[in-house]
C-alpha cells in the first residue's frame, strides 16, 4: 500500500514511525515549512520532518498545500491512501479525491466532541474524564467525516497536558495501525458522526494561558494541568510574569482556617481572588480564587528555573496579603 503521510508535531511523528516499522511504502512525507524557534529564532524542523529524515524518506514542505502545483505533485505520487495526523493545513477537495482509499485522519478526541486544532488541551481545560483517538475518513468539513475506529482513554485527575499528549500519541499510532489494513480490506464501515454533542477545540491563544483568579479553584487546576509543561499557565506578581506549574485545591477546612487567621491579622482588609491568604513554608503558598483556594507548590519566573513554593516564598519575600493578578498594573 502506497501512503502519502501528512503531519507536523510529535503525535504525527509517532504515527509515521509506526507506518514505517509496519513496512508500508511511504513515497512521500508532507509537513509544514521550517519555522523560527527559540530566542535565536533559528529555523527548526518539525518533529515529522526529523522523523522522515531519520527514516530516509523524501519530504515535501509546501507553504500552502492547496496550491495547484502542490496538488499536482501529490497526484503524480499516485498514493493508495493519504494518512493525515495534525498536519496544520486544511486539505481541499482536489487532494481528498486523489487516493482511491481516500484520506484518513488521526484525530486526538472522541468525535464529534472537540473538533479542531487543540483537542488535547481543551479536554483538560473542561475537566473531562475521558478522551481518545478517532480514525476518520476525511471530507471537506472540519473534522466532520465518517468515523472508522475509536479508542478511548481515561483521564486521571492529576494528568497533565504533556502526559495526555504522550498517551494519545501512543494510542493514535496503535489505532492507525489497526484501522488501516481493515479499511483497505473493506472490513470497516464508515459511521456518520452524530449531530448531537458536537463541540469545537478552538486554536489556543496566549490569553488562554492567563490565570483568571476570579474563576473557581477547580477550573484553575484544570488550566494549570492543561498547559503543563508547555506553554505554562501564568499570572503576574509585582508586574512580573510567573508561570504556575503545580498546584492543588485546598480542602475547605484548611482554606477556612487560613482565611480566619488572615482576618485576625488584617481585620480591615478584604480577602479577594489572587490574594495570598497563607504561607505554608514546607508546602507552598495559598492563594484565594473566586471559589475555593489553591495551594501553589511549583512556580517558574521568566528566565529562571522552576522552583518549589518554599523557595519562591523565601527568594521573593512573599507575604500574606500580596496579590497575584491576571494582568500587569
Amino acid at each position: 500500500m502506497r501512503i502519502i503521510f501528512m503531519g507536523t508535531p510529535e503525535l504525527a511523528a509517532h504515527c509515521l514511525d509506526g507506518l514505517a516499522k509496519a513496512g508500508y511504502e511511504l513515497p512521500l512525507v508532507v509537513t509544514q515549512p521550517d519555522r523560527p524557534k527559540g530566542r535565536g529564532q533559528k529555523l527548526a524542523f518539525s518533529p515529522v520532518k526529523e522523523k522522515a529524515m531519520e527514516l530516509g524518506l523524501p519530504v515535501f514542505q509546501p507553504r500552502r498545500v492547496r496550491e495547484a502545483e502542490a496538488v499536482e505533485f501529490l497526484r503524480q505520487i499516485a498514493p493508495d491512501v493519504i494518512v493525515v495526523a495534525a498536519f496544520g493545513q486544511i486539505l481541499p477537495k482536489a487532494i481528498l479525491d486523489i487516493p482511491p482509499l481516500g484520506c484518513i485522519n488521526v484525530h486526538a478526541s472522541l468525535l464529534p466532541a472537540y473538533r479542531g486544532a487543540a483537542p488535547i488541551q481543551w479536554v483538560l481545560l473542561n475537566g473531562e474524564r475521558e478522551t481518545g483517538i478517532t480514525i476518520m475518513k476525511m471530507e471537506e468539513g472540519l473534522d466532520t467525516g465518517p468515523m472508522l475506529l475509536q479508542k478511548k482513554l481515561r483521564i486521571p485527575d492529576t494528568m497533565t497536558g504533556g502526559q495526555l499528549y504522550d498517551e494519545l500519541s501512543s494510542l493514535g499510532r496503535s489505532a492507525l495501525l489497526e484501522a488501516l489494513p481493515l479499511w483497505a480490506e473493506g472490513r470497516l464501515e464508515p459511521i456518520p458522526q452524530p449531530a448531537e454533542n458536537v463541540s469545537y477545540a478552538v486554536r489556543l491563544e496566549r490569553n488562554h494561558e492567563v490565570i483568571q483568579w476570579g474563576l473557581p479553584a477547580t477550573r484553575l487546576i484544570n488550566q494549570i494541568r492543561a498547559f503543563q509543561p508547555e506553554p505554562g499557565a501564568f499570572t503576574y506578581w509585582q508586574g512580573k510574569e510567573i508561570k504556575i506549574l503545580e498546584a492543588q485545591v485546598l480542602e475547605p477546612e484548611e482554606e477556612a482556617a487560613l482565611i480566619a487567621q488572615f482576618h485576625e491579622k488584617r481585620p480591615e482588609q478584604a480577602c479577594v481572588p489572587g490574594m495570598v491568604i497563607g504561607i505554608l513554608r514546607k508546602k507552598g503558598l495559598a492563594i484565594k480564587t473566586g471559589q475555593g483556594a489553591l495551594l501553589v507548590t511549583c512556580l517558574k519566573p521568566v528566565g529562571k528555573q522552576p522552583m518549589d513554593g518554599g523557595s519562591f516564598i523565601n527568594g521573593y519575600r512573599v507575604e500574606t496579603g500580596d496579590l497575584f493578578q491576571d494582568r500587569t498594573q
